[in-house]
């Protein structure tokens, strides 16, 4: 891997995601949308910045045009559930159009490795625990229909095209710099800090799996180098911690840590069961990688993290 193209560079994955690369001595170009106000940090000035639209195609050809590009990360999206709820039509242009307009770009460049962030929300509501790849996805809100279909159509440029490409089924990736308050851990986080008290909108009992950004990272990577062999090319990959934990659970300790004296506000009322983790066994198998940070030390830097950088807090 010598030169990367990353769609969503100024994001709070593809930042980390950039970072990861630079260091590793890889070139790296940032497809950003003109106009952007991401709330993620700057990305690093050694990033050669294209401006461009995922749904449009000529301006991502362009953009990929650019530099000799052998791998892409697809990560661009509309990446909140309350926006997806409010705005489907708009979520589906940037999450599905998107996405083939990407592919698109990677096979008429002749791009060897491409790898596309979905997510586990794909799988919708399962009765078999933890999610595995080969379970029929199941998705019915906007935002998981559409993280489905972009899953579908980017392995199926393997078959059909010949395009090396997996896909990414990340779970609720946290850590520091994510500045999206409406997610859980950022907004739980700057509550607390603030001396507010969290507002968990459930009755705190749904469980779900928290991937460090620092472990997202390394999923990814591991997936685009295992595009060199044979096992990768249009799979499906589960990049998880591989356990549940209560959301309720997760923002008191996100309280303890920030030593305010606040505690959740508990408002939903409450509900059947709701417990969503993933079988991460087949990336391990494949490539070696497998989680390394738990929660309760990635909860400690991301707490840290804020409180280091008060301007994070600001609204």
């Amino acid at each position: 891997m010598r030169s990367a193209f990353v769609t969503g560079a100024d994001g709070f994955l593809g930042a980390a995601l950039t970072r990861r690369l630079l260091e590793e001595g890889v070139e790296v170009t940032g497809l950003r949308r003109a106009g952007s106000r991401s709330p993620a940090p700057a990305p690093d000035e050694r990033i050669r910045i294209a401006e461009g639209d995922v749904t449009d195609a000529a301006s991502v050809a362009h953009a990929l045009a650019g530099g000799a590009h052998d791998t892409v990360f697809h990560l661009a999206a509309r990446s909140t559930l309350g926006d997806a709820s409010r705005s489907p039509a708009e979520t589906w242009e940037v999450n599905v159009r998107g996405t083939w307009t990407v592919l698109e770009a990677c096979r008429d460049h002749g791009v060897v490795r491409t790898v596309v962030a979905a997510s586990d929300k794909a799988y919708g509501r399962q009765a078999e625990l933890p999610f595995h790849e080969d379970l029929v996805l199941r998705p019915q809100a906007p935002y998981d229909v559409s993280k489905a279909a972009a899953d579908l159509i980017a392995r199926s440029y393997w078959p059909a095209c010949g395009l090396p490409v997996a896909s990414a089924r990340l779970t609720n990736v946290y850590g520091p710099g994510d500045r999206h308050r409406s997610r859980l851990v950022p907004g739980a986080t700057m509550a607390a800090l603030a001396g507010q008290a969290p507002v968990i909108r459930s009755d705190g009992t749904p469980e779900r799996d928290f991937l460090f950004i620092d472990d997202a990272v390394g999923a990814l990577v591991a997936i685009a180098r295992a595009l060199d062999r044979e096992g990768a090319r249009g799979e499906a990959f589960n990049a998880g911690a591989g356990r549940a934990h209560r959301v309720g659970d997760v923002v008191g300790r996100i309280c303890a840590l920030a030593g305010t004296g606040v505690e959740p506000d508990v408002r939903g009322a409450p509900a059947a069961s709701d417990r969503q983790y993933v079988d991460t066994a087949k990336l391990g198998e494949l490539t070696g990688w497998a989680p390394s940070v738990i929660l309760e030390e990635g909860l400690r830097r991301t707490v840290a993290w804020y409180r280091n950088h008060p301007s994070a807090l600001a609204p």
